[in-house]
């Protein structure tokens, strides 16, 4: 099944504003009054769930030339970000920013894509490539806790990629052929709309975009 990731466009004062998709989406999920506790109330979750998956079909098949089309822009945008302290779980550049939530906070900022919150979870969505495909733009994984896809990262191009990196340190620049991340590179990603991610964490991620959508009403 396909995964939607245009969700959300430029968040760049983190005012979480409503953008045509977006609406598009509310459109199939809340009620005509706008009132999420009626839509709730009325709409069966199964019934949302679906709506959601279908308003992803729609649109997945844009992902692939926009990421390709945009890589410059993301690269340049990621790039703006060096210097940022690691910090966990944070999802902003201003209170710091850990390994997944980096590559969310780019991808969502730039191109209005929501991916998954997990490294995990980031390494089932798009599909794999081999580390001689690689092109700017694609997410690189990586086993730095002797977890498979427990960090990752953004290529940039030239054998680079940019990434938070952990504790004490901030966004920076690496080389894949480093001998730390040359050995411990578990693969790469390219986002192309299609995944692997199962139904309980494709919710999960349907349940991030309502929980987004009632932030913005309260701006």
């Amino acid at each position: 099944m396909s995964l939607k990731k245009a969700l959300l466009s430029q968040t760049l004062g983190f005012a979480l504003g409503l953008t045509v998709s977006f609406t598009a989406f509310a459109a199939d999920t809340t009620a005509p009054d706008n009132s999420t506790a009626t839509a709730d109330a009325v709409v069966p979750k199964e019934s949302m769930f679906q709506a959601g998956r279908a308003y992803i079909a729609r649109v997945s098949d844009r992902l692939a030339d926009t990421v390709t089309g945009k890589s410059e822009e993301l690269i340049n945008r990621a790039m703006e970000v060096i210097g940022v302290r690691y910090r966990w779980d944070a999802e902003l550049p201003q209170s710091g920013l850990d390994g997944s939530s980096f590559v969310g906070y780019v991808f969502k900022d730039k191109l209005g894509f929501l991916l998954p919150r997990k490294s995990t979870q980031m390494s089932r969505v798009g599909k794999p490539i081999g580390r001689d495909e690689l092109q700017p733009g694609d997410l690189v994984f990586f086993n730095t806790m002797r977890l498979t896809f427990s960090h990752v990262g953004i290529y940039v191009g030239d054998n680079k990629f940019i990434h938070s990196p952990s504790k004490g340190t901030s966004v920076r620049v690496d080389d894949l052929g480093s001998l730390y991340w040359d050995k411990r590179f578990d693969g790469a990603r390219r986002l192309d709309g299609s995944d692997n991610l199962n139904d309980a964490e494709r919710q999960e991620l349907l349940n991030e975009v309502k929980n987004l959508k009632r932030k913005s009403r309260s701006l």
